[in-house]
């Protein structure tokens, strides 16, 4: 099972890093359950996020290995990927092979530009529903996560987390879910 994160100028760290951590733990944790999880780009340059880490990514879109699954990330660089042809193109070529597209924050936009949304229910971040829906997509502004077969949504940055974790139960068992949970003792308890 390859598992794929997408990662772009303006990515949002924790939209990344996030799943990133989960299926990494995943991976390295029961190396038996053959998942692997790699960082794909456009380019083998240094990626910028949207707070300015700098991250290099394991492959480019042209090499990397053929991804069952696909992660990707908000963050204002989502914006500009809307309406280019080349985005579009690269996603719908990813869906039509992936088992199962996933994305956090507004990655979702990207994904209904390419059209996999359109007449589905889905989410993204709170400040981005408006658009969301108006480029197709049936909009649950409730839903932490939305699964919809081969195309799973998650809300801003947190979500993703949420989103990976259940990626574990419905690709393995909730059982391993919660063994992963455990080993980054990931307990949310905000303080506020």
């Amino acid at each position: 099972m390859n598992i794929a994160i997408a990662l772009f100028d303006g990515a949002e760290e924790l939209d990344w890093a996030g799943p990133w951590e989960v299926l990494a733990a995943w991976r390295d944790g029961w190396p038996d359950d053959g998942v692997d999880v790699f960082t794909v780009g456009w380019t083998r340059e240094p990626v910028v996020c949207a707070k300015g880490l700098r991250v290099l990514a394991d492959h480019t879109w042209d090499t990397a290995p053929a991804a069952d699954v696909v992660v990707w990330p908000g963050g204002r660089g989502t914006r500009p990927m809307l309406g280019d042809v080349a985005v579009r193109k690269q996603v719908q070529d990813l869906a039509a092979r992936a088992e199962i597209m996933a994305s956090v924050c507004t990655g979702s936009l990207v994904y209904a530009d390419a059209g996999l949304l359109t007449g589905r229910r889905a989410t993204t971040h709170w400040g981005s529903l408006d658009l969301l829906a108006e480029l197709g997509a049936e909009v649950d502004p409730d839903a932490r996560f939305v699964d919809h077969g081969d195309v799973i949504t998650a809300a801003g940055v947190s979500a993703g987390i949420d989103m990976a974790l259940y990626l574990v139960a419905r690709l393995h068992s909730r059982e391993r879910a919660a063994e992963v949970r455990r080993s980054i003792q990931y307990d949310p308890e905000p303080p506020v």
